[in-house]
Parts: structure tokens; C-alpha cells; sequence
């Protein structure tokens, strides 16, 4: 009988200086500081909570988070 593999979960998670606070267009998306992958939402979080935390001083700064494996295969 074959184990039917689950599906893997990847998230970025990313972050830089944003053209406006209430967007996440990046003004240099080259310098952007990519904190890491991810293979559980959990584990994602805490790194964009550090890195959020640490630039909560300066408004144009924005760390996201991005469903990697959505973009993998948006059909699943």
C-alpha cells in the first residue's frame, strides 16, 4: 500500500523599506533583508515578530511574511 506524502509548507519570510507604510511595494527590492525560510507558520512568525520588533522605530520599514508553497503550486 503506498503513504501518501503530505504537503510541504515553505514561508518566507522578507523585509525593507517600503514606499509607503500602508503598502508593500519596497522602494530597492535588490537590498531586501531576507530573514529566512520557514517550514512551519509558527517558526515564521517569531522571525518576522524579531525583525518587526527591531526597526518598530522606523515607519517605512516592513518585514512580511509570503506562503511560499502557495506560489509553488497554487492549484493544491
Amino acid at each position: 500500500m503506498e503513504e501518501k506524502e503530505s504537503k510541504q509548507t515553505l514561508y518566507l519570510v522578507m523585509g525593507g523599506r517600503v514606499t509607503d507604510p500602508r503598502s508593500v511595494t519596497f522602494s530597492d527590492p535588490e537590498s531586501l533583508h531576507v530573514a529566512g525560510v520557514f517550514s512551519t507558520y509558527e517558526d515564521a512568525e517569531s522571525a518576522w515578530r524579531a525583525n518587526a520588533q527591531r526597526t518598530v522605530d522606523d515607519a517605512e520599514m516592513k518585514y512580511v511574511i509570503v506562503h511560499l508553497h502557495k506560489l509553488l503550486e497554487p492549484d493544491a
